[in-house]
């Protein structure tokens, strides 16, 4: 009897606003289309309010400053670095967003529509945000998205304003302190426990064959 290929499920970490992350979800994209991945979204915010900005960074205008310098970092590491719109958020009229109210869109997006309706958020957003310079932590600039995505509903705008759609993005900051998740991307595979190394495509794709012999042995041994 010849068994068929093992499955993996993954457990992605992101926050919207993250430009490596941005870099990761079309591989993931690619590879879920060659091999057979359960891919569950996380939300995980690292920069939940301005204040929080400020702690980390001392000030708004400094935040920008770093964060536009791991953009280039993540730019010259893209298969399409012109999707980085650089210049676009520098010269930008508002400080650079948090990523909670986008973290709210996806879960949302989930809850109406699974994990294929949070991914297609997610990429909505950051689409909006890393190519198009937009201000993801506006409201206006959120339910422009969402229509565009298919989920200009008045249930989805109370999803976001539901406590429970808070709660939800909270579990998952919970859950990824369980876990020592302290950076995005993280992609943890389930069945063996091991995190992906962010990469060129050719890279993911031999750690995730190295994971399914992994997981071939343990279902044969």
């Amino acid at each position: 009897m010849t068994l068929s290929p093992p499955s993996l499920n993954l457990d992605f970490f992101h926050d919207v606003v993250c430009g490596w992350c941005f870099n990761l979800s079309p591989r993931l994209h690619r590879l879920a289309e060659e091999f057979e991945l359960h891919i569950r979204h996380r939300t995980f915010v690292l920069q939940d309010s301005p204040a929080r900005m400020v702690e980390v960074f001392g000030s708004m205008a400094q935040a920008k400053a770093t964060i536009l310098d791991h953009w280039a970092a993540c730019q010259e590491a893209s298969e399409a670095p012109q999707r980085f719109n650089i210049e676009g958020m520098r010269s930008a009229p508002f400080d650079y967003p948090h990523g909670l109210p986008g973290a709210l869109a996806c879960q949302a997006a989930q809850s109406l529509a699974g994990q294929a309706g949070h991914w297609q958020m997610f990429d909505a957003i950051q689409a909006a945000h890393l190519s198009e310079a937009h201000n993801v932590a506006d409201p206006r600039v959120l339910r422009a998205i969402a229509q565009e995505a298919g989920f200009g509903t008045s249930a989805f705008w109370r999803l976001m304003e539901d406590p429970a759609t808070l709660e939800a993005v909270q579990a998952n900051q919970r859950l990824a302190r369980r876990l020592r998740v302290s950076v995005v991307p993280t992609v943890i595979v389930r069945e063996t426990g091991q995190r992906l190394v962010n990469g060129p495509l050719d890279s993911l794709r031999a750690q995730l064959r190295d994971n399914l012999r992994l997981v071939a042995n343990e279902l044969t041994s």
